[in-house]
C-alpha cells in the first residue's frame, strides 16, 4: 500500500509504477483505492452495465495489464460544489448516499469496499493499494475507509511517500508516523522521498536519524521528474512539464472551477509541438490557436464563472474571427443556446450561443463507451472526416440540434462556418487514429509511459525492497 504525508505527495503515480513493475515480473496484479474524490472518471464494465471509476485507478489497471474494474475503485466522489458531491458506488450513482452526511456514509459503504478488496486479493497475486491524502488526519480517523482501515483489513505492507520539494519532508514523515497507533506504525515498511533535486548524499544524516527515531528505513529517494507522461490525478499540469520542440499549436483550455476529465488532454501535452495553457482570464488566451471548453461537473455554474471572468466574450471574439473553438461534453452544452433543467440536476442558463443547440438535463445519467465514425467535418478538424474513433460519454444533458450540422451521429455538431465544434465524446485525443489524422503523428503510448515509470522506480528503490513488499520469495 502506498500512503502519503499529504495530497500530491506522489501516491498515484508511484502506485501506477508499482503496478507495472509487478506485472513485468509475470504476476497477476490489480490496483485498488477504496475512495477517490475526483471529477476525472472513466467508463468501464460494471454490474449495472457500464459504470464509472476514477481515472487514476483506470490507468493503474492498464499499467497492471488488467481489465479496469469498478471494484478497483468502489467509491467515487464527484464534487459538484464545495460542500456537495455526487456519490458513485460500484460504478453507479447513488442518490441516497449522495444525500447522506459523509460521517454516516462510511459505515454504510465499508462492507462493499471490504468485499471488493477481498475479491481482488483472492483473484490476484499482488494488489497495489493507494491511500488518500494523509493517514494521520486525526479528525478523520474515526470514519476512515480509505487509509488505515484498509491497511489493517489487508494487513498491507505500506510505503509512506512525501514530497521533499515542498520542504519539511522529514517532519512530515516523522509527524505522520508519530500520530499513527502503534499497530498501524508496524505496517509501515519504508519511507520514500519524492521530487528531490540535487545530490542525495547531502540528505545525510537525516534518513539515519529518522530510522533511529522510528525504526523505519528510507528505501528510496526519487529525483524530480517533470515529463513522466502520466496524467496528474487532479488533472492540473505544471507548465514546466510541457512537451518539447518548436510549438506549432497553442491550445487554451478553460480552467473553470468544476472542470472534469482533464486527464484526456495528457496526450496533447505529450505531443511534440503542442503547448497547453490553462485559461483563467482573457489574457491567458492571447495567441491561442484553439480555445477548448472541457467537461464540467456543474455546467451552469461553470458557465456563470466564464461570464464573470469575461471569458465568454473572449470565446465569442475568437470564434467571430474564425478561430477554432472546441467544446467537449459540458463544454458542448455551454456552446449551445440554452441549458434547461426541469429536474434540478444542474441548473438552467443561457448558453454562449455559438452553436444552435439546446440541452435538457435528464435525471438519468448517460454512461457508455462509444465507437463511431465521423461524417464530413469542416474547418480545423476536417482531418477527422471519415475517421473511426472510440471514446466514452458521461453526462446528464440530452442535446437537440436546432440547425447545427451533425458530424458524429447524435454526439457532435458544428456551426455553419465549421470553426466551432461541440462533441460529447471524451477521449478523442487518446484515440490513435484521431491523433494521427489531426497531427500526422502520435503521442507516446501509455505502455511506454508505464514502462518508463517502472524503470524509474526500479532504478531508485533499494535492492530487494520491491520483492519484500509483495512478499516474493
Amino acid at each position: 500500500m502506498v500512503l502519503g504525508t499529504t495530497s500530491g505527495a506522489g501516491k498515484s503515480w508511484l502506485t501506477t509504477a508499482l503496478c507495472r513493475h509487478y506485472a513485468r515480473q509475470g504476476l497477476k496484479v490489480a490496483p485498488f483505492k477504496a475512495q477517490n474524490m475526483s471529477n476525472n472518471a472513466r467508463v468501464v464494465a460494471a454490474a449495472c452495465g457500464e459504470g464509472e471509476m476514477g481515472s487514476a485507478q483506470y490507468f493503474q489497471a492498464l499499467a497492471a495489464r488488467a481489465e479496469p474494474d469498478v471494484r478497483m475503485n468502489p467509491l467515487l466522489l464527484k464534487p459538484e460544489a464545495d460542500t456537495r458531491s455526487q456519490v458513485v458506488l460500484m460504478g453507479a450513482v447513488s442518490p441516497a448516499l449522495s444525500a447522506t452526511p459523509w460521517r454516516e456514509r462510511s459505515e454504510k459503504v465499508w462492507p462493499v469496499i471490504a468485499a471488493a478488496l477481498d475479491e481482488l486479493r483472492a483473484q490476484n497475486e499482488v494488489v497495489v493499494i493507494e491511500g488518500a491524502g494523509s493517514p494521520a488526519e486525526i479528525n478523520l480517523m474515526d470514519s476512515d475507509i480509505v487509509n488505515l482501515r484498509v491497511a489493517r483489513h489487508a494487513q498491507a505492507r505500506c510505503l509512506l511517500v512525501t514530497d521533499i520539494d515542498r520542504g519539511g519532508a522529514f517532519a512530515h514523515l516523522y509527524g505522520t508516523w508519530a500520530l499513527l497507533p502503534a499497530a498501524d506504525q508496524a505496517l509501515i515498511r519504508g519511507f520514500v522521498l519524492n521530487k528531490f533535486r540535487g545530490d542525495a548524499r547531502l540528505l545525510s544524516p537525516a534518513p539515519e536519524r529518522l530510522a533511529q527515531l522510528t525504526g523505519i528505513p528510507t528505501v528510496a529517494t526519487l529525483p524530480m521528474w517533470w515529463q513522466h507522461g502520466l496524467p496528474e490525478e487532479d488533472g492540473v499540469f505544471d507548465e514546466r512539464s510541457r512537451a518539447s520542440g518548436p510549438v506549432h499549436t497553442r491550445i487554451a483550455i478553460m480552467a473553470y472551477p468544476r472542470i472534469s476529465n482533464l486527464d484526456e488532454f495528457q496526450a496533447l501535452k505529450n505531443m511534440p509541438g503542442v503547448r497547453l495553457i490553462w485559461a483563467r482570464s482573457p489574457a491567458d488566451c492571447q495567441g491561442a490557436d484553439w480555445l477548448v471548453l472541457p467537461g464540467s461537473k456543474a455546467t451552469a455554474a461553470d458557465l456563470g464563472w466564464l461570464r464573470n471572468q469575461g471569458l465568454d466574450q473572449t470565446i465569442a471574439q475568437h470564434a467571430a474571427q474564425g478561430g477554432a473553438v472546441l467544446g467537449i461534453c459540458g463544454g458542448l452544452q455551454m456552446l449551445g443556446e440554452a441549458l434547461i433543467d426541469p429536474h434540478g440536476v444542474d441548473g438552467g442558463a443561457r448558453g454562449l450561443g455559438l452553436l444552435p443547440l439546446v440541452t435538457v438535463f435528464a435525471q438519468k445519467k448517460t454512461v457508455t463507451k462509444t465507437h463511431a465514425v465521423f461524417g464530413s467535418v469542416h474547418g480545423p478538424w476536417s482531418a477527422w472526416s471519415g475517421v473511426a474513433v472510440s471514446g466514452y460519454e458521461i453526462h446528464h444533458g440530452q442535446t437537440t440540434p436546432q440547425s447545427a450540422r451533425e458530424v458524429l451521429p447524435g454526439r457532435a455538431w458544428q456551426n455553419a462556418a465549421g470553426n466551432v465544434l461541440g462533441c460529447y465524446l471524451h477521449g478523442l485525443f487518446e484515440d490513435p487514429a484521431a491523433m494521427q489524422a489531426l497531427f500526422g503523428a502520435q503521442a507516446p503510448t501509455l505502455d511506454r509511459v508505464f514502462d518508463g515509470l517502472a524503470d524509474f522506480v526500479q532504478a531508485h528503490v533499494q535492492p530487494g525492497v520491491l520483492a519484500s513488499l509483495a512478499a516474493l520469495g
